[in-house]
């Protein structure tokens, strides 16, 4: 059965952030570069949380985290106000199928979000893991790309939405591919150049190099099929890598994601774009792309003008949160081209360590004294004169008014999006499953709402 809307592809990554050979950092990863030379790539794309299920919710229902329901982990006992705001039930009116293999981190039970099939992986691989464990599938690479050269190799009834969601390069990471890999590899800004940081790094680039792997069988597939020049590809991850500073934090680190698009609407020629994009804009493009009338409760833009080099940018500002991970953390972010402006609405005297993955880079912070460091209340960083958000200028006179203005438009965001932070401490769901936030890690014992 043909047609001539075209199929969608959305292959998604766990902890990846922009730290793919694409963006140009010294890790291999030939088939997503090979991608980004065919698509358009998104140089400045940001996630709606820096958390592994609010993100998902709000690249798949268009809005914020806040207003989708998905304040915490699905797999600790939070969900979707409505598993119909899902894009696939928006995509099903106008004829498409839907089918999930792998991952998808945003309910219990993934026959909860109304998927038409789920495919099954055939590895027993993995094990479970702390951030994950609801998906009864293989988590390896190689076994969730098998079985999406499966669907995709047997005819699949178009149009069709495939999810694909791979579980790398999502903690705990293999062997690096060199015995010496370790010695020539650097580490992520956040974390000091050390023996340990460097290791945990070069296992972090296996992880890719697994990933990037998974992702070449999609795309030898729906080429060897015929597929591919009517198959929109999404390529992306929930947020970035599970190293300190990174994960869990609402700075660049954090938020920044790589998006990589190919395919029709204009997504071709390997187009770079620097416009400040979100990945809640990807559901009103998909409305636009296939001239559907969008839900009432789309929060993004669409990104066809910025494509079509129609507009030179979609937004002034982005927004960003977190409330829940392993532990309460509620948190709100406001970023410009210029300016990145960060809320903390809780009073800590000392970090929330369980929000951050065990990790050797962790155990480095930690041997220097990092459960001792206090957060700041709030922070503005200048992105231009300081990119890695080190300089934090909110109690410098000379940016009284620059702060003044970006607490006015996270409040303004707030109030808009009926943020419920704004009323006051947001509670947990009753079976929600949480870390205090005095432990020190999220394998820390748990207690149940």
């Amino acid at each position: 059965m043909s047609s001539t809307r075209p199929n969608i592809v959305y292959i998604h990554s766990h902890d990846t952030g922009r730290y793919i050979q694409p963006y140009g950092y010294g890790i291999s990863t030939p088939h997503l570069q090979r991608l980004a030379e065919q698509g358009v790539l998104f140089r400045q794309a940001f996630s709606a949380a820096p958390t592994c299920s609010p993100s998902r919710a709000g690249l798949l229902t268009g809005q914020s985290a806040h207003n989708s329901g998905m304040l915490g982990l699905a797999h600790r006992g939070f969900a979707l106000h409505d598993y119909q705001q899902h894009i696939l039930h928006t995509l099903r009116t106008v004829g498409y199928t839907s089918t999930l293999v792998g991952i998808q981190h945003i309910a219990q039970d993934p026959r909860q979000i109304g998927y038409d099939e789920i495919h099954p992986t055939i590895s027993p691989s993995a094990p479970a893991t702390a951030d994950g464990a609801i998906d009864f599938l293989s988590h390896d690479a190689s076994a969730i790309a098998d079985s999406a050269v499966d669907f995709l190799s047997h005819a699949p009834q178009q149009p069709f939405f495939l999810d694909v969601g791979f579980h790398e390069t999502h903690r705990e990471y293999p062997q690096p591919d060199g015995e010496h890999e370790a010695n020539y590899t650097l580490p992520p800004a956040t974390v000091p150049d050390t023996p340990q940081t460097r290791d945990d790094m070069a296992r972090y680039k296996a992880s890719a190099h697994a990933l990037d792997q998974g992702v070449g069988a999609v795309l030898t597939v729906l080429a060897a099929t015929g597929l591919a020049d009517n198959t929109l590809v999404i390529s992306t991850t929930d947020h970035g890598l599970a190293f300190p500073g990174m994960k869990g934090t609402l700075t660049d680190h954090g938020i920044g994601v790589s998006l990589i698009m190919r395919g029709p609407g204009g997504f071709v020629g390997g187009k770079v774009c620097d416009a400040m994009v979100s990945q809640i804009d990807i559901f009103p493009t998909l409305c636009d792309l296939l001239a559907i009338e969008p839900p009432a409760w789309l929060q993004g833009r669409s990104l066809l003008p910025l494509v079509h080099d129609e507009v030179e940018q979609l937004h002034e500002a982005i927004y960003a949160e977190t409330t829940y991970h392993a532990a309460y953390e509620p948190q709100r972010c406001v970023r410009t081209d210029r300016w990145k402006y960060i809320r903390r609405f809780a009073q800590r005297a000392t970090p929330v360590l369980p929000n951050g993955d065990d990790a050797p880079s962790k155990d480095v912070l930690l041997h220097y004294g990092l459960a001792n460091r206090q957060p700041s209340q709030e922070a503005l960083y200048d992105l231009i004169f300081d990119p890695q958000e080190a300089n934090n200028l909110a109690t410098d006179p000379a940016y009284t008014d620059t702060l003044a203005a970006m607490r006015q438009r996270l409040t303004a965001w707030m109030r808009q999006t009926r943020d419920p932070l704004l009323d006051g401490p947001i509670p947990a769901p009753f079976g929600a499953t949480l870390n205090d936030p005095d432990q020190s890690s999220p394998n820390d014992p748990t207690h149940q709402i």
